[in-house]
């Protein structure tokens, strides 16, 4: 009966993340439209923090009540997830055709964030340390990143002199009761995906660290992939990447800041072999846009990442 429950629950978590997404690439795609600012700018803040609240909300919870493994394991799978699953899939279903900024300047900014992430990290590999801690000066370093991208942001969004946007169809209450609708469903409907889904996999003795890197990091990561393919639909290619690599610099700065600033978390050195995944995605990205000058991901580039996803969920499984 419990488990009939939690999946009632799951199903309708999913219902509101779906809603949520349609309803938040509406209200900020009407908002970039109306301010004229760039599609990719609004998918890289505004949409970007929205879909990523589920992870605020579980990795600050999990800093708070000691459960590293988690608060990690959120990050660092809904990462990998928004990398090769969403693009992925978002590809396949449509090929994803991106202004050059994005490629040059995005992608490459979210690499760095992971990198210096990795470095904060392994303590004991780079400052002989004894133990691996993200302490509150490397959040603070992570935080700093996070408003160097914020600010980077406005200077993009002034630098931007084009006119070519057409007048919004919505008002400005709607536009307001679209975006507040749409992240409430999103941060209600996260958290009863992520709570639903843990109970479920925990009747089946999982541990934490593959819960938070599997279960937890696809159900916070959901509104990312609603959002993404919802976009691509509609024609909004630099949204839906956006929306991924923007996540992923929220989620590494942002939310692992603020977590490791209200409570130090304790690193497990075995996730290094999923952040050189995370790095190794980051780069075929940038490969797959840039290689040939067309700044797109096709779909036979999308399924090796689709495939490279599904390898590392069966390796991650198997070594239960």
């Amino acid at each position: 009966m419990a488990d009939m429950i939690n999946m009632i629950v799951l199903i309708i978590g999913l219902i509101l993340l779906l809603k949520g997404a349609d309803f938040f690439v509406e209200g900020s795609s009407a908002l970039a439209l109306r301010l004229k600012v760039p599609q990719i700018v609004i998918g890289l803040t505004v949409v970007a923090f929205g879909t990523s609240a589920p992870e605020l909300i579980v990795s600050v919870f999990s800093a708070m009540k000691g459960q590293n493994e988690i608060a990690v394991a959120n990050v660092v799978g809904s990462n990998l997830f928004n990398i090769f699953m969403i693009l992925g899939i978002t590809g396949l279903i449509v090929p994803l055709q991106v202004k050059e900024t994005s490629v040059w300047r995005e992608i490459p900014f979210s690499l760095i964030v992971t990198l210096v992430c990795f470095a904060l990290f392994n303590d004991t590999f780079f400052d002989a340390a004894n133990d691996n801690y993200l302490s509150r000066i490397d959040s603070i370093v992570l935080l700093a990143l996070f408003v160097l991208f914020i600010i980077y942001n406005f200077i993009l969004i002034k630098a931007d002199s084009s006119s070519d946007y057409e007048i919004s169809p919505l008002s400005n209450i709607r536009i307001i009761i679209y975006i507040i609708l749409g992240l409430s469903a999103l941060v209600f409907g996260g958290r009863l995906v992520v709570n639903s889904a843990v109970k479920i996999a925990e009747s089946f003795h999982v541990s934490t660290k593959i819960i938070g890197l599997t279960i937890v990091a696809a159900g916070t990561s959901l509104p990312e992939l609603i959002t993404s393919i919802v976009a691509a639909r509609k024609g909004k290619a630099d949204i839906a990447v956006g929306n991924v690599v923007g996540s992923n610099i929220f989620n590494t700065t942002l939310i692992l800041g603020v977590s490791g600033l209200m409570y130090p978390i304790k690193y497990n050195s075995n996730f290094n072999y999923d952040m050189a995944l995370l790095i190794t995605g980051s780069v075929l990205l940038f490969i797959f846009m840039f290689t040939f000058k067309r700044h797109k991901l096709d779909r036979p580039e999308s399924m090796i990442f689709l495939i490279a996803y599904v390898v590392y969920v069966l390796i991650t499984l198997l070594n239960v």
